[in-house]
């Protein structure tokens, strides 16, 4: 998604899918935004507000960086069966979300997955890791090899380099 420069800007447990056929499907594209170069930024505040990034929150520019929070969001709900930031008023959850601090990942869980999470919701967004840096961490990659044959893992490794295209009038 981010490769073909879209921001999906929706990012949670209620657009992931699971088909009758075991595949996880990412949906509800209704605010996605497709941007015209990798390095573009937007500023409309859209989104659910458990999910969005702090960039988002203080009406700063955003761009891929805030789906990857959204999926830091998406992952310690997944682990914790709670959501990282709550609060009982929008400006407290705004709050909470800025200061970046959420409760720890329980213990029986690896330290690489802990580290994902900490990565994925750091707080500046310019010091998160891009989709790509992600799928290049070692953890992640011998995960991912499980699930493809050697070919479709090579065919989908080799495409995941963004470049960054500038447009110019």
């Amino acid at each position: 998604m981010h490769d073909k420069k879209i921001l999906h800007r929706d990012l949670k447990s209620q657009n992931i899918f699971l088909t009758k056929n075991g595949l996880i499907k990412l949906g509800d594209f209704g605010i996605a935004k497709c941007l015209n170069y990798t390095l573009e930024k937007v500023k409309t505040v859209v989104g659910t507000p458990y999910y969005l990034s702090p960039e988002i929150v203080e009406n700063r520019p955003y761009s891929f960086k805030s789906d990857i929070w959204s999926l830091g969001v998406l992952l310690y709900e997944l682990i914790c069966l709670k959501m990282p930031f709550d609060a009982s008023s929008l400006p407290m959850l705004y709050i909470k979300i800025i200061r970046g601090v959420y409760s720890p990942i329980p213990n029986n869980f690896s330290k690489e997955l802990k580290l994902l999470v900490n990565m994925l919701l750091t707080i500046d967004s310019e010091k998160r890791p891009c989709i790509n840096d992600i799928l290049k961490l070692p953890y992640l990659k011998n995960r991912i090899r499980n699930f493809l044959s050697e070919m479709e893992f090579n065919n989908e490794f080799s495409n995941i380099i963004l470049k960054k295209y500038v447009i110019t009038d």
